[in-house]
C-alpha cells in the first residue's frame, strides 16, 4: 500500500505509515506563498485506517476540506480528502492505493471526520506488514541492509524513505535487464514471501492479544509493542517500538553527542538542520543493544519552555533521528526547568522507577556519554572551543555513573582535561556553626534595628523567621512592601512603637544601608548588620533548589540578572557606616527529610 499527497500542480509527497512528515513552503511542495510557514503542518499517515492526522504548526490557518485548523490543532484527513496548506490555498489530495495482489477498499472514506479534531498532536501507529505500491519486487527488498550501510543513508521526511527509492531503482533496473520469465518468477516469490509476512503479522497480533494479562517480567522481555509519547509535567518521554527494560543502561545526550548541525552553526537553523555526528555511532549503538543494553537518550530542551521551540516540531525531529538510526531507543526530554533538567537526576530517577518495565538498573554496568563535560579551551588539537557547560559530566556524577565524552566513547580518544564547578553541594556541612563571632547574641532585649546584607537566596528569610521574628521583631521586606521607601516608613513606625526591626533586603552598598542606619540614629537605638556569607554559586544553587521544591518554598524564582547586579554593586559593610556590630551569618542547611537532602546535594547547574 502507498499513501501520497498530490497537489493540483502535480507535486507529490509520499507518506510512510506512522511516520511524521513536516510540510510547508519549499521546493518539495512547490509552494512559495510567504503566508505558508516552512513548517506549516505535520502529517502522520495510518495505512490501516487509510487516513492521516494533520497537525497545524504554522501561525496561519490550514484547512482540511472545509474545516479550519489553528496552531496546535489536529484533524483527520481521510482517503480522497483535501488538505489546503494555508488559507484554503495550495490543495493537496490524500490518495491511498493498493498493490496488484489487493483490491481497492470498499470502505475507503473521503473528507474530514470533524469529530476526530483534537488539540495538540497525535501519535502515529506502529508499522505493520503491508503490500508494496510497486508489484515488481525482488526478494532482497524484504531484507534490511547492514546497520553500517543504514547509518550512512540520508533520510528526509519530505522526500520519502531511502528504502522506497532503492526499491524503485531495483525495479527500474530489473525492467531493463531481467527476462520476462525471470520477472514473473521473482514476482511470484515476492508475493509468497509477502503472504508469509502477513500471516506472521496476524499471528503476532493474536499472540499479543492472548498474552495481554501475562506477568510484567514476561511483557518486558517482548519490549514496547508500539512507539508512543508521554507527557509527565515538563518531561516528554518517547519509547520506540522494540525498546526493552534492562539492568544495563547506555545513556547518551543528543545534541553534540548523537547529532550535530548540518549548517555548522552552534544552534540549529531549523528542525532539519542536523546530521549524525559520527559514522561510528549507529553500529556502536547497535552493538550495545545486542549485548543487552537499553539505549536511552537524555536531552535538555529549554527552548520549549521559553516558547522558542514547539513540542510537535521537536517530537518529529526525535522520530526522524531514530528513523535514521533504525534502532529502538527511549528518549527523555526535559522541556523546562526543575527536577528533570540535567544535571539534576530526575529523568534518570523516572527511568529507573517508572519506565524500565520493572527491571532494577545496575549502575555499575551502566554509563553515560555527553559533550557538556567541562573541557577548557583547546582541550584537543585544532583550537577546540571550551565546553559550554559541564552538565552532562555532573549528571553522571550525581547518579554515580561512569562518564565518557563522544570523542572518547565513539572515536577512542584519550580522556581530556576538564574542570568542575567551584561550588560542590555535597560538601555543605549541615552541622557547621551558624554565625561569627560565636560570643554574639542573635537578638537583644533592647529596641534595635538589624539590617541584612547578602545575595538573594542566601538564607536571609529563613534565618530571620527561625531565629529573630519569633522574638517579637517587626519583619520588613521589600518583596512584600514593594519599595525601599515603604520599608523605611515601616521601620520608623515600628521604632515609634518601641519594637525592634529586622530588615530583610539585600542592601549591597553603603547607600542602601544608610537609610536604616539614619532611621535608627533618629530613634536613638543601635543598628546592627547581619552579613550573610553565602557565595554567588551557593545562592544560585539555593535558588534552583527552591525551584525544584515549590511546595517547600514561597519564594519566587530569582533571575540571574539580579544575582549579578548584587555582585556588581556589593561593598562589604563596615562599622564606620554607623553599625554597632557586624555578624557573619553562614548558610547551614536544615533538611526536613532525607529526600530533600538528596535533592539539595545534587549538582544543579553545569
Amino acid at each position: 500500500m502507498s499513501c501520497t499527497l498530490v497537489s493540483a500542480d502535480g507535486a507529490r509527497v509520499s507518506l510512510e505509515d506512522g511516520r511524521a512528515v513536516i510540510l510547508g513552503r519549499g521546493p518539495d511542495t512547490g509552494v512559495a506563498d510567504k503566508k505558508c510557514s516552512r513548517h506549516q503542518v505535520k502529517v502522520v499517515a495510518c495505512f490501516a485506517d487509510q487516513d492521516a492526522v494533520v497537525t497545524q504548526l504554522g501561525p496561519n490557518p490550514s484547512f482540511l476540506d472545509g474545516e479550519q485548523l489553528v496552531r496546535g490543532q489536529s484533524g483527520k484527513l481521510t482517503h480522497g480528502g483535501t488538505l489546503y496548506l494555508v488559507n484554503q490555498s495550495h490543495p493537496f489530495k490524500l490518495q491511498y492505493s493498493l498493490s496488484s495482489n489487493g483490491a481497492a477498499s470498499s470502505t475507503a472514506r473521503t473528507g474530514l471526520k470533524a469529530t476526530d479534531k483534537t488539540k495538540g498532536g497525535l501519535n502515529g501507529k506502529e508499522k505493520e506488514a503491508q503490500s508494496s505500491p510497486n508489484p515488481k519486487r525482488s526478494l532482497k527488498d524484504f531484507f534490511p541492509t547492514s546497520p553500517m550501510k543504514r547509518s550512512k543513508r540520508q533520510l528526509s521526511p519530505d522526500k520519502g524513505h531511502p528504502a522506497v527509492k532503492r526499491q524503485r531503482r531495483n525495479v527500474e533496473a530489473s525492467d531493463g535487464q531481467m527476462k520476462e520469465e525471470e520477472e514473473e518468477e521473482e514476482e511470484r516469490l515476492a508475493e509468497e514471501k509477502l503472504k508469509q509476512l502477513q500471516e506472521l503479522a496476524e499471528k503476532s497480533t493474536t499472540e499479543r492479544s492472548n498474552s495481554a494479562q501475562a506477568s510484567s517480567s514476561s511483557s518486558s522481555s517482548k519490549g514496547c509493542l508500539r512507539s508512543n509519547w508521554q507527557q509527565i509535567g515538563n518531561l516528554m518521554l518517547y519509547t520506540a517500538a522494540g525498546v526493552k527494560g534492562s539492568d544495563k543502561i547506555a545513556g547518551f545526550d543528543i545534541d553534540g553527542c548523537i547529532i550535530t548541525t548540518k549548517s555548522g552553526k552552534v544552534f540549529p537553523t531549523g528542525p532539519d538542520d542536523w546530521k549524525i555526528l559520527y559514522h561510528e555511532i549507529q553500529p556502536r549503538l547497535a552493538s550495545l543493544l545486542r549485548k543487552g543494553y537499553k539505549v536511552v537518550f537524555f536531552t535538555n530542551q529549554m527552548g520549549i519552555a521559553r516558547g522558542k521551540l514547539r513540542p510537535e516540531v521537536f517530537k518529529s525531529k526525535v522520530e526522524d533521528i531514530l528513523t535514521r538510526l533504525q534502532l529502538p531507543v527511549q528518549v527523555f526530554v526535559a522541556a523546562g526547568p526543575g527536577i528533570y533538567r540535567k544535571p539534576v537526576m530526575g529523568m534518570w530517577n523516572h527511568l529507573c522507577e517508572k519506565a524500565n518495565d520493572g527491571v532494577t538498573v545496575d549502575q555499575k554496568q551502566s554509563f553515560y556519554v555527553g559533550d557538556a563535560a567541562g573541557r577548557p579551551e583547546n582541550w584537543a588539537p585544532g583550537k577546540k572551543k571550551k565546553d559550554f557547560s559541564s552538565s552532562d559530566r555532573l549528571f553522571a556524577l550525581n547518579i554515580g555513573l561512569e562518564f565518557h565524552t563522544p570523542e572518547e566513547y565513539f572515536l577512542g580518544w584519550k580522556r581530556a582535561l576538564f574542570n568542575l564547578p567551584n561550588f560542590d553541594p555535597r560538601k555543605i556541612d549541615s552541622t557547621a556553626k551558624l554565625y561569627d563571632p560565636p560570643s554574639a547574641s542573635l537578638t537583644s532585649g533592647q529596641t534595635e534595628v538589624i539590617v541584612a546584607v547578602g545575595f538573594p537566596a542566601s538564607g536571609k528569610s529563613t534565618f530571620f523567621h527561625t531565629h529573630v521574628i519569633p522574638k517579637g521583631y517587626v519583619y520588613v521586606n521589600r518583596d512584600t512592601l514593594g519599595s525601599w521607601q515603604n520599608c523605611v516608613s515601616a521601620c520608623e513606625r515600628a521604632l515609634k512603637e518601641g519594637r525592634s526591626v529586622a530588615v530583610d533586603n539585600t542592601n549591597p552598598d553603603p547607600e542602601s544601608r544608610k537609610r536604616y542606619v539614619d532611621v535608627a540614629k533618629a530613634a536613638g537605638v543601635p543598628c546592627r548588620c547581619f552579613q550573610f556569607s553565602a557565595s554567588l554559586e551557593q545562592a544560585k544553587h539555593n535558588n534552583r533548589f527552591r525551584e525544584m521544591t515549590p511546595s517547600n518554598s514561597k519564594h519566587a524564582k530569582v533571575n540571574d540578572m539580579v544575582f549579578h547586579s548584587y555582585k556588581k554593586h556589593f561593598v562589604p559593610p563596615a562599622l564606620s557606616e554607623g553599625f554597632s556590630e557586624i555578624l557573619q551569618v553562614h548558610f547551614v542547611p536544615d533538611f526536613k527529610d532525607s529526600q530533600s537532602e538528596t535533592l539539595f546535594r545534587q549538582f544543579s547547574e553545569g
